[in-house]
């Protein structure tokens, strides 16, 4: 289904990003591409739906590949996007309309579907993916979650052979991963090939027939699906990957502290515009070198109390205070450093050095810059241009400009969706 013949890649003349590559799939297979972060996943994914070399000007590809039975070089976008569909890393990238009932008909309208036959598809698709919650809703007010199996939805409904999801669990809870995974599971059923990149495993380990592990652009081992399964805790860390068991949490409860020194959340509420609350009466304290973890379903209120508490929306009761004094939204953002769930947002200088730079302010020290640099496995990018790096790569940078800005109150939004084993654990 999937031939990818020897290829070598590069983004530019100056590097190369895969290495003489070669990997056949069969119909019907699910394949697992893992290793670490800028190890190649994502570019192979984009060679197999396309945007290798279709999207991507000034780039140096040798080899061919074919999907589907098709030239994925010769072959138009669109004539590809009727037999392969992708979910990106960063699902708002592939959103076309305002609305999730407009997103999900898209792909069929673009087809040019009768629209009797495509209210049909929409209705088998809501069904087969228990998404009634999305309909009729505004995409900008769904969660990083939600927009991630708005994504998903919109692709199923075109029912194409070949589907390649590339960190399709980013931004989703524990729930949402087990519906994700009962997704694969049926498209398997259904004689699909689905192809994922993904840091995340325990959800895959049993349902995959190969992994791919991939190390500096070059395919070092191929796994079947029980050899995966059975590799070590050694083994798997030597790897740099992640759990292939499900892990739980238990924490003891604790009570709200009344001490002033730190930060005391007080009746917090928080609402968007007119609509009501998100969340309200929200109370707790974090004390000096405390790390709280905030945590729910997708769409309980993550993101909008971060949002909050860093001073980027208004409360609209209650108060925040640190050590004793209450802050105001501005005075928020000058006390408090976010990390954002979608870290492009917040990149904006032309090299990671820079964007350093600008992160330590006036009291920058080329060495300190490098110490952090070093730290986070970016010391060999600094002249790259931030956009230039890896979902991983980039995630690490945001953080390491959080610390390197020295505020005393430090905030990520899933800040390890991208990150590898050993980056987790750094």
């Amino acid at each position: 289904m999937i031939k990818i013949d020897h290829v070598s890649f590069g983004y530019t003349d100056e590097q190369e990003q895969l290495h003489d590559f070669d990997l056949h799939i069969g119909k019907g297979e699910c394949i697992l591409l893992c290793g670490e972060s800028g190890c190649g996943k994502t570019s192979v994914t984009k060679l197999i739906n396309g945007l290798i070399p279709h999207f991507q000007e000034g780039c140096t590809l040798q080899g061919n590949v074919t999907a589907a039975g098709l030239s994925v070089a010769n072959t138009e976008v669109y004539e590809l996007a009727k037999h392969i569909g992708s979910v990106f890393q960063n699902p708002k990238s592939q959103f076309f309309n305002l609305d999730t009932d407009s997103e999900i008909a898209f792909g069929l309208e673009n087809e040019g579907m009768p629209p009797e036959q495509m209210k049909e598809r929409i209705v088998e698709t809501v069904s087969a993916l228990q998404i009634q919650n999305l309909l009729r809703r505004n995409i900008f007010a769904l969660s990083g979650g939600e927009k991630q199996m708005l994504a998903f939805a919109s692709v199923y409904a075109m029912s194409p052979a070949i589907y390649v999801l590339d960190e399709p669990t980013a931004n989703l809870d524990e729930q949402a991963i087990e519906r994700l995974r009962q997704q694969i599971i049926l498209l398997k059923n259904q004689g699909h090939t689905v192809v994922v990149a993904e840091h995340r495993l325990y959800f895959l380990a049993d349902i995959i027939d190969r992994a791919i592990y991939i190390r500096d652009g070059k395919l070092l081992h191929s796994f079947t699906g029980k050899e995966f399964c059975n590799l070590s805790d050694e083994r798997r860390k030597e790897l740099g990957l992640r759990t292939i068991r499900q892990t739980k949490l238990d924490l003891p409860e604790v009570t709200c502290s009344e001490d002033k020194v730190g930060l005391t959340v007080t009746n917090l509420g928080c609402a968007y515009k007119k609509g009501p609350n998100v969340f309200e009466h929200l109370s707790f304290h974090a004390a000096p070198g405390e790390v709280v973890a905030i945590t729910g379903h997708n769409g309980a209120g993550k993101t909008t109390l971060v949002r909050c508490l860093c001073g980027l929306m208004k409360e609209s009761s209650g108060t925040i205070s640190l050590n004793g004094k209450v802050l105001k939204p501005k005075q928020r953002q000058k006390a408090g450093f976010l990390v954002m769930q979608d870290v492009n947002h917040q990149l904006f200088y032309d090299s990671v050095w820079n964007e350093c730079e600008q992160a330590a302010g006036e009291n920058a020290e080329g060495t300190q810059i490098e110490t952090v640099l070093k730290q986070f496995d970016l010391l060999n990018f600094r002249e790259r241009h931030p956009m230039a790096l890896s979902g991983g790569q980039k995630q690490r940078l945001a953080i390491a400009t959080a610390v390197l800005s020295e505020k005393k109150l430090l905030i990520f939004d899933e800040p390890t969706s991208g990150l590898d084993y050993r980056h987790m654990c750094e």
